[in-house]
């Protein structure tokens, strides 16, 4: 076991797009969260209560960005050792396939959440600097944006366990497909597709049943104001994306297992 997680870790690190994609999950979700907090504004309401600002999802704004990075990095972990070829000599060393597979998502995934987790904090660092200077402070009545408190808390573990999941779905979707561009298409897909409907169809329970079936549903974990509007709740939603991770890894484990290399 400990020599499967250190050749995964070595492959892993040994390539140079690793660490450039995963300094790009942290640099592009600070970026987007820093630009969206930046255009936020007081001027529209006269009192918070007239339109209450959910600061926390504003704050991790960048991660809508920030999972297409992932999507891109756990994808190449599986398909770029079937362009490679590799694969053939990590099964040779290791026959057991669903282990290995399921060694290599533990180890990816374990390096996007500790890239989540700095981009969460310095996302929620940067907007709570430039939400304070343009006037969302609690004297003027808008809630303290700190992880002491629960909502900002759940919002921002919530988007760091949403990445971990992103990354899971692109493994397993890899395995199925075998292929770098498939899978990366597919994974972007899965995730930017559902809302871009829902945003064309005026059919309420259309809607409804897009939302309660998209894996982009797990985004509503940021939500901390509003949440009896909402279709699918922040934890129920991301239990739906947690269920097509958990579906891609068990169909891709099968076909791992079972199809040649």
């Amino acid at each position: 076991m400990r020599f499967a997680v250190h050749a995964e870790w070595t492959k892993l690190r040994t390539v140079p797009s690793t660490g450039w994609l995963l300094l790009a999950v942290v640099a592009l979700t600070i970026a987007l969260s820093a630009i969206a907090a930046s255009s936020a504004s007081t001027g529209f309401c006269e009192t918070p209560a007239e339109c209450p600002a959910d600061l926390p999802k504003l704050s991790l704004t960048g991660i809508w960005l920030g999972q297409a990075v992932v999507a891109v990095l756990a994808s190449l972990a599986i398909t770029n050792e079937y362009g490679t070829r590799m694969i053939t000599a990590t099964l040779a060393a290791n026959p057991r396939r669903v282990p290995v597979l399921l060694i290599k998502a533990g180890v990816v995934t374990a390096l996007v959440l500790g890239a989540g987790l700095v981009a969460a904090a310095g996302s929620l660092l940067a907007g709570s600097s430039i939400l304070t200077g343009k006037g969302f402070t609690a004297g003027s009545g808008y809630p303290h944006l700190a992880l002491a408190e629960e909502p900002t808390l759940r919002a921002a573990a919530g988007t760091v366990l949403y990445l971990g999941l992103v990354a899971l779905l692109s493994i397993g979707i890899g395995a199925i497909v075998r292929d770098t561009a498939g899978a990366i298409t597919t994974v972007l897909g899965l995730l930017y597709l559902f809302p871009l409907l829902a945003t064309f169809i005026t059919d309420p329970q259309w809607r409804k049943w897009l939302e309660r079936i998209s894996p982009s549903s797990g985004m509503n974990i940021q939500n901390t104001v509003g949440l009896g509007q909402l279709e699918v709740g922040p934890w129920a939603g991301l239990g739906i994306l947690a269920g097509w991770a958990g579906a891609a890894m068990l169909l891709g484990a099968l076909l791992f297992r079972f199809r040649d290399a």
